[in-house]
Parts: structure tokens; C-alpha cells; sequence
């Protein structure tokens, strides 16, 4: 049998391990303590308290119940597994929508960040489609995140020919900064912009936004996002229980903070089921 004390015991150490030292780690541990006597078995109720308590400080860690789960606990740090192609281009990157709208809009969704290399080409037919456009919705309303790479590759499209820098990564090894390409003069998108955001926005897809936003470039409508800027990695704490362990934090080269708790703001609140005929309408509450 294995105790929620357990649990929350091996996500402590593994987030020593992972997490920059600092006061969020600190937060962290002091929310993990509330737990450190208690013996039930772990259930999916209990992991979804022990959630509860961490995303007060991190929006990006969860505990994942798998009852017929039958793998040992990880004693080494694993990293995220490499994308399969064919389904990327399968998906074509995550681009689930790319058209032109009768008055001359220009509707691009992207519901993942499928790795970079994968779905540069989807991505690139989808934003060229954007040129000459009257102006472009970005709709980011269900994207869940993934490379940051691909990040900046969109990013790159909207916010010039030269390259910008978006932000860092830091983790317990230092920092690494992430940029836009340079471009070839006049290549980059300078139409008017509308992001749509909301609840299914999430990690590297709030990222996106949030960098959009902090440099004045685009409209952001709906609902603020989850507010999950944290890396993880996927750690098994026990047979029936898949751990995301925070292992590092993104700061906005702009900003010099980032989205974690808050979310992305809209400039325009919406409700989300709602953010794509307001933003074509130009018709917004308040």
C-alpha cells in the first residue's frame, strides 16, 4: 500500500533534485507538509488535494492516478518523450484551422506546440496564408502547451524581421535564453493582431500570449488562462502515481516576471465560447 505521506514525501525530494533553490521551492514544501503524516492509501481524491495545495504555488504540478499502474518509483530523472512524426503531420503541427474569412480576416488556430522541427512547415503555411490579410485572430483557446521552440517560431512571424528576445528559462544548471529568428527583410506579419485565450491555454501556449502581450503587439480576448509558467518533467513517486515536478521557471525579457497564478489577462474579458465572434465583430462588454 502506498500513503499519500509517501507521495508527497518523494515529490519533496524530487523537487530538491529539479526545482531552483529559492522561496518558491520553500512554498512548496511547506504546502507538501500538511501531508507528511498522513497514512491513507493514495486515492485520485487525495492527489487532486495534494494539487490543490501545490498550485498555490505552482499552477504546473500534478499527481496523476493511475490504479492499475504497476512501475517502480523513478530513481532517475526522465525526460519528456520524442514526438512521433507521423502524428504530428498527421495533426499538420497542431494547426487545426488556417483560412481566410469573407471580409478579409485571417483565422489561424493552433491547439498545440507540436516540437519546432516538426511543425515549422504547417505553422509557416499557416501564418504565410496570413499575408496580405486585413488582420489575423490567433486562436490559442485550446492549446495545451509544448516546445518552446515553437514559441518563438510563432512569436517570430508577428514581432519583426529582427530578432527578439523573448525570454529565459532558469533551472538549477543557470539560464537559458530563448529568441525569434532573425527574419528576411519585410517577411514578418504586421496586420493587426487578435490572440484568443482562455481555461484550455495553458504552459508554453500561455507563453505565447504572454509575450505577444508584454510587447504591445496583439489584442488579447477571453478569459484569463490557467497561469502555469513552470517546466516540468514526468517522475513516477509511486506505481499508481505520475508526478509533474516543476523543474524550472520562465522569466519575460519585458516583463521580468511571468504568468505563473495570474494567467495571461485579456485586454477584453470574454466569455470563451464567445471570443471569436467578439473579436470579429469588434463588439466587447463594458
Amino acid at each position: 500500500m502506498t500513503a499519500v505521506r509517501d507521495v508527497t514525501g518523494r515529490l519533496a525530494t524530487w523537487l530538491r533534485r529539479l526545482m531552483p533553490d529559492g522561496d518558491r521551492q520553500a512554498a512548496l514544501m511547506t504546502e507538501l507538509a500538511a501531508f507528511r503524516d498522513d497514512d491513507r492509501p493514495v486515492t485520485a481524491e487525495l492527489c487532486a488535494r495534494v494539487e490543490a495545495a501545490a498550485w498555490r504555488v505552482s499552477r504546473h504540478v500534478a499527481l496523476i492516478f493511475e490504479p492499475d499502474g504497476t512501475g517502480a518509483p523513478d530513481t532517475e530523472a526522465r525526460q519528456w518523450p520524442r514526438q512521433d512524426p507521423a502524428a504530428v503531420r498527421a495533426r499538420a503541427g497542431s494547426v487545426s484551422q488556417a483560412r481566410r474569412l469573407p471580409d478579409g480576416t485571417a483565422l489561424i488556430r493552433v491547439d498545440g506546440l507540436d516540437e519546432a522541427g516538426l511543425a515549422a512547415p504547417y505553422v509557416d503555411a499557416a501564418f504565410t496564408l496570413a499575408r496580405g490579410a486585413r488582420r489575423l485572430v490567433l486562436d490559442l483557446r485550446a492549446n495545451g502547451g509544448g516546445d518552446p521552440a515553437t514559441v518563438a517560431l510563432i512569436a517570430g512571424w508577428l514581432l519583426g524581421d529582427e530578432a527578439v528576445r523573448l525570454s529565459e528559462v532558469v533551472d538549477r544548471d543557470g539560464r537559458r535564453q530563448w529568441w525569434t529568428a532573425d527574419r528576411p527583410p519585410g517577411s514578418a506579419l504586421t496586420l493587426d493582431t487578435t490572440v484568443l485565450v482562455g481555461p484550455g491555454t495553458f504552459s508554453s501556449g500561455e507563453a505565447l500570449a504572454y509575450h505577444l502581450r508584454a510587447r504591445d503587439r496583439v489584442l488579447v480576448v477571453g478569459e484569463a488562462t490557467p497561469g502555469a509558467a513552470d517546466h516540468v518533467l514526468p517522475v513516477r513517486l509511486a506505481p499508481t502515481v505520475l508526478a509533474h515536478v516543476p523543474r524550472a521557471y520562465v522569466v519575460d525579457a519585458v516583463t521580468g516576471t511571468n504568468w505563473e497564478g495570474t494567467g495571461v489577462v485579456p485586454h477584453r474579458v470574454v466569455p470563451v465560447d464567445q471570443a471569436l465572434d467578439a473579436a470579429l465583430s469588434g463588439s466587447f462588454p463594458g
